[in-house]
């Protein structure tokens, strides 16, 4: 049986070599992987010698427990992209995956927040602690940017220019793209760098634009914990997801006459296809504010 824990390291190995993939990409390949050698354990199959009719029974039986198909397209995917890379390198001859059909996927519309949410949201820290200072800093960013969550908590302090009013970000595919702040956000930023966090890592052994109490880089969890906290605080009972702030921050631009490409840009989407999303939600948003208040709605 090959040992299908060491053929999968080697793929994502590869895989970050060729694309410069994200942590969290790799992690989603990985976890979907892994899964999939687990059951061809129990059934006793050799992940170089799977059967087309096997990885569909697989697929199958993921379908019974009741998996969305976004999970199962986004599997089908990482296992495309396995067998392919296990097919160039000589490991197979046949590709058991390649006609195998993807479930379809319906659109859905990201969830966001409107404007007067997001003030309230914004203003839920106590600005008169440290740590209020930061968090404030962080969600005024987030919002005045359309960052990843992933992209603002692996923010460094040179990565921000102040006076230029700019960030520079490293997206997917380790792709930069500077993006404005807006006056808001660098005023925030000025006053946490200025009040809080020389008192946080004085001896500046932490890259780190944001920290911690334990004097660490902020985490993606860490932060979403934050944003859950904070909105329960203000009362938002809409449905969450770390990039609420990321969504909210597209869909306000092009309510208010914002260029497509330009979102795009500022986004760091390769693809226009990507951003279109926004487009929906916003004639959503409208579509539903008419019904509300015009006579004829």
């Amino acid at each position: 049986m090959t040992d299908s824990a060491a053929l999968i390291e080697r793929f994502l190995d590869a895989l970050w070599m060729e694309r410069g993939l994200s942590d969290n990409t790799l992690a989603a390949y990985r976890n979907d992987l892994t899964q999939f050698a687990a059951w061809l354990t129990k059934t006793h199959i050799d992940i170089l010698s799977i059967e087309r009719h096997q990885v569909a029974q697989y697929l199958e039986l993921r379908d019974t427990q009741q998996r969305s198909p976004r999970s199962s397209a986004r599997l089908l995917s990482s296992l495309r992209r396995f067998y392919a890379w296990c097919r160039r390198e000589r490991l197979i001859e046949d590709d058991p995956v390649r006609l195998l059909s993807a479930p379809k996927l319906g659109r859905t519309l990201p969830d966001t927040l409107s404007e007067a949410e997001v003030e309230k949201l914004l203003g839920a820290p106590d600005s008169n602690t440290p740590l209020g200072i930061r968090d404030r800093g962080m969600l005024e960013l987030l919002y005045a940017t359309g960052l990843r969550v992933s992209e603002l908590v692996s923010l460094e302090e040179h990565q921000v220019n102040l006076r230029q009013g700019v960030v520079r970000v490293t997206g997917k595919g380790q792709k930069e793209r500077l993006v404005p702040m807006g006056d808001v956000a660098i005023d925030w930023l000025r006053r946490y760098l200025a009040e809080v966090r020389p008192e946080q890592d004085a001896g500046h052994l932490c890259k780190a634009l944001f920290l911690t109490r334990r004097k660490s880089g902020m985490t993606r969890q860490a932060f979403w914990h934050l944003i859950k906290r904070y909105a329960r605080q203000v009362g938002i009972t809409s449905h969450l997801s770390p990039h609420t702030l990321r969504h909210a921050f597209a869909t306000h631009l092009l309510n208010h006459g914002a260029d497509l490409r330009a979102v795009q840009m500022l986004l760091g989407h390769s693809n226009i296809s990507t951003t279109q999303i926004y487009t929906h939600v916003a004639k959503a948003r409208l579509q539903a504010l008419h019904a509300l208040h015009h006579p004829r709605g």
